[in-house]
């Protein structure tokens, strides 16, 4: 659970695991140089997102190539400032996406049970 906090530890942890997973870059290098390239690979438009993050801080939609390094330095700046670690991974994005849950309940007993799944794709925050 703890792994799964950091986006990037956990984006590296399910590709070992051959997950699949959005394509995108969450290596350690984090120059913009390195980011800049790796964004000409996934190609647009891509997430920028902060690794340490959560609740859409540190997160930044990006158009095009032109639009990169400002959302590079101010999702940097925000993911510092709000979770003291300014790690960035990238990811293209995948507009209109739908948010499922399926909540699972387990005891020590070994007894588990789901409640169904459930479309959370509007969410108030």
């Amino acid at each position: 659970i703890r792994a799964m906090g950091n986006k990037a530890e956990a984006k590296r942890l399910m590709l070992a695991a051959d997950m699949p997973c959005v394509p995108g870059y969450q290596g350690e290098a984090q120059d913009d140089k390195t980011l800049l390239a790796e964004a000409g690979r996934i190609g647009f438009p891509l997430m920028v997102k902060a690794a340490a993050g959560g609740g859409g801080r540190g997160m930044r939609l990006v158009p095009d190539a032109v639009a990169l390094p400002a959302a590079l330095a101010s999702a940097r700046s925000e993911a510092a400032t709000a979770f003291g670690n300014d790690e960035l991974i990238l990811e293209r994005a995948v507009i209109q996406p739908r948010h499922v849950e399926i909540q699972v309940f387990a005891d020590v007993h070994g007894n588990v049970i789901h409640l169904g799944e459930r479309d959370c794709s509007v969410q108030r925050r």
